[in-house]
C-alpha cells in the first residue's frame, strides 16, 4: 500500500476502523514511527471514533459490504467525457474501491454507528421526573403518586383501590397557574395507573396543585373538574 500524504486522513480512519488487512497495518505502524504527521492523524482518528470502542460490540462485516454501500452511493459526475466505471465483485476492501468513494462511505459508516451509540444511550437512560406529587384523600391517606416529567407526560400510579360506577371515570387534572386554571392530564381508564400525555403546558412548578376527580365517562363535558375529589396533593422538586 502507497501511503499519499494527501490522504493521511482517509488511511488514519480506515486503520482506526481496522479496515487494512494485517500487511497494510503493519506498514502504517512502522511509517507511524517516522511520521508525526501520520501518527497525528492516527491520533486524531481515535479520538473522533472513541463512541464506537465504548459503546458497540465488534462485530463480523459482510464480505459484500463495499458493494452494498457502493451501490447506494449516488453516481460520480463524469470528467472530460469519461463514463464511471462501476465496482465489480472482485472490489476489495484494501483498496478496490475508488479513493473517494471509500472515504464517503468509511464517513458514512462511522456517523451511523456513532448515531446508535447515541440512539441507544437516549432510548436507555432514566429520564427523572421534574416534580412529584403525593396524593391524599380528606382523611390524610395516600391514594396516589404522580410524577410529572415536563414534556407533557406524567405518571400517576394508585396506590390504593378505587370503586368506580360503570359510568364514571377517573380525571387527573393539574393547576399550573390560577390565570390558566385547572388542566387536564388525561383519563385513567378502568381505574388503573397510568402514564398520562396532555396538551403542552408550562413546565411544572414547586408546590404545584395536582388532583384525580370522578368525572362522568369520557371525562369533564366543562374542560373542568366537576365531580367529587378523590385526591390531591402538591408538588415537591425531587431532592
Amino acid at each position: 500500500m502507497r501511503i499519499d500524504r494527501q490522504d493521511l486522513a482517509a488511511i488514519a480512519d480506515e486503520y482506526v476502523l481496522g479496515l487494512l488487512d494485517e500487511a497494510e497495518a503493519a506498514q502504517v505502524e512502522a511509517e507511524m514511527a517516522h511520521d508525526a504527521a501520520l501518527s497525528d492523524a492516527v491520533a486524531a482518528a481515535r479520538d473522533r471514533f472513541l463512541p464506537l470502542d465504548t459503546g458497540i460490540e465488534p462485530v463480523s462485516v459482510s464480505p459484500n459490504l463495499w458493494d452494498t454501500i457502493a451501490e447506494r452511493l449516488p453516481d460520480q459526475v463524469p470528467q472530460t467525457g469519461a463514463q464511471p466505471v462501476a465496482p465489480t465483485a472482485n472490489d476489495n476492501v484494501a483498496g478496490g474501491v475508488r479513493p473517494g468513494w471509500r472515504s464517503m462511505a468509511i464517513s458514512a459508516m462511522a456517523a451511523s454507528l456513532i448515531l446508535a451509540v447515541g440512539l441507544a444511550w437516549s432510548v436507555t437512560r432514566t429520564v427523572e421526573p421534574l416534580v412529584v406529587a403525593v396524593l391524599l384523600n380528606e382523611a390524610g391517606e395516600v391514594q396516589a403518586v404522580v410524577e410529572d416529567f415536563g414534556n407533557n407526560t406524567a405518571s400517576v400510579r394508585l396506590l390504593t383501590e378505587f370503586t368506580v360506577p360503570a359510568d364514571r371515570t377517573m380525571q387527573v387534572w393539574t393547576l399550573p397557574s390560577r390565570d390558566m386554571g385547572p388542566m387536564s392530564l388525561g383519563l385513567l381508564e378502568g381505574a388503573h395507573s397510568a402514564t398520562l400525555h396532555s396538551p403542552a403546558l408550562p413546565k411544572p412548578q414547586d408546590t404545584q396543585l395536582y388532583e384525580i376527580t370522578l368525572e362522568q365517562a369520557g371525562g369533564s363535558p366543562t374542560g373542568r373538574p366537576t365531580g367529587p375529589i378523590l385526591a390531591k396533593g402538591f408538588a415537591k422538586l425531587p431532592r
